[in-house]
């Protein structure tokens, strides 16, 4: 079964993706309810960067050599877990809220079309497996 490592690779990737984009929508939407909320500060989830870094680990890089080290990085997409932080109103100005609806509402629909795109992948490779299973028939 070592021929479909590729395969089992890429469908664990886009499973992962759709995950991730799924805890992002929480958040975002949850900005978006706390939008008139006095004080509010705007949360932001990022995990582009460290799922990147899990793909392009390579084996000549920092390696821990003691399980009670701790790793320099996600080293697999599994690890990968992305991470929250709060984005404070700095401006002085108003109720302290951090958030702006309009630029939410441009951070949830790219949020959704790669979500959409990651699930359109998936669905394709699970066609192409059961092709393969059903001997293309």
């Amino acid at each position: 079964m070592k021929s479909l490592t590729p395969f089992n690779s890429n469908m664990e990737l886009l499973q992962k993706v759709m995950d991730l984009r799924s805890t992002k929508q929480g958040v975002i939407a949850s900005n978006i309810a706390n939008a008139e909320t006095p004080g509010y500060a705007r949360k932001v989830f990022e995990f582009e960067e460290e799922l990147q870094q899990a793909l392009s680990r390579s084996p000549d890089k920092l390696e821990t050599t003691h399980c009670k080290h701790i790793p320099f990085a996600a080293t697999s997409i599994s690890e990968v877990s992305g991470t929250l932080r709060e984005v404070k109103d700095d401006t002085g100005i108003g109720d302290e809220n951090s958030v702006s609806v309009d630029m939410e509402m441009i951070d949830l629909s790219e949020n959704q079309l790669l979500y959409e795109t990651a699930a359109q992948l998936l669905k394709k490779k699970l066609s192409l497996l059961k092709y393969l299973v059903s001997e293309g028939k």
